[in-house]
């Protein structure tokens, strides 16, 4: 499977082969949402709690006795039953949000990530990724030389997927808004819906053959 190949000035600089089984799988979005899901779940913390009623204060003494009272019989003002008293399986923190999805899934999601974003024409495959200087002018000028064939991505969110972390580049390119550094280890479906574009290094074509 063959699509085009540029250079960071912008030019056409040929063809390129590219993995089908990365970039021609049809879009199931059951299993996109539960990607989503997924990698939502990790980030979220339970910070949520409430006082059961051996942390409320005060109701160490008897409201009334026992009996004779013709009331009913109560041992403490904190019971969940009265107001201002403990909560009933109320929210404590520790509760685990996490969900279960196998490595093939995340694969497969991931698969079908890519090929509809190459069908849709928001990747671009460069033949490299790199600044001389870190400079921000620098990637700034590279974006910019792809806005008559991707006429919005001033206003969207770019990803530069890389083969490897390159520090000279992240230092140019972390003071630009929407713009984003993605090594290949750290790849993911849920990155890749969270940007519009995707700028892709031609080696790393050969990392996912792994």
């Amino acid at each position: 499977m063959k699509t085009t190949l540029f250079n960071q000035k912008g030019e056409n600089i040929g063809k390129i082969d590219v993995p089908e089984e990365f970039f021609s799988v049809q879009p199931d979005f059951d299993l996109l949402h539960q990607v989503v899901v997924f990698y939502e779940s990790l980030s979220r913390e339970s910070i949520a709690k409430s006082k059961d009623r051996s942390e409320v204060r005060g109701g160490g003494k008897k409201p009334w006795r026992q009996k004779g009272t013709g009331r009913a019989r109560h041992g403490s003002i904190r019971s969940p039953i009265w107001k201002g008293g403990g909560v009933t399986f109320g929210p404590r923190p520790g509760k685990k949000y996490q969900v279960k999805m196998s490595q093939r899934e995340k694969r497969k999601a991931l698969s079908m990530v890519l090929s509809q974003k190459l069908r849709d024409n928001e990747i671009v495959f460069l033949d490299k990724a790199e600044v001389k200087t870190p400079k921000t002018k620098e990637v700034k000028e590279m974006i910019g030389r792809f806005e008559k064939r991707l006429k919005d991505i001033g206003n969207k969110k770019v990803a530069f997927v890389l083969r490897k972390k390159d520090e000279k580049f992240e230092r140019a390119a972390r003071n630009i808004k929407n713009v984003s550094l993605v090594a290949i280890n750290s790849l993911n479906p849920y990155i890749l819906l969270k940007n519009k574009y995707l700028f892709i290094e031609k080696s790393v074509l050969e990392g996912l053959k792994i």
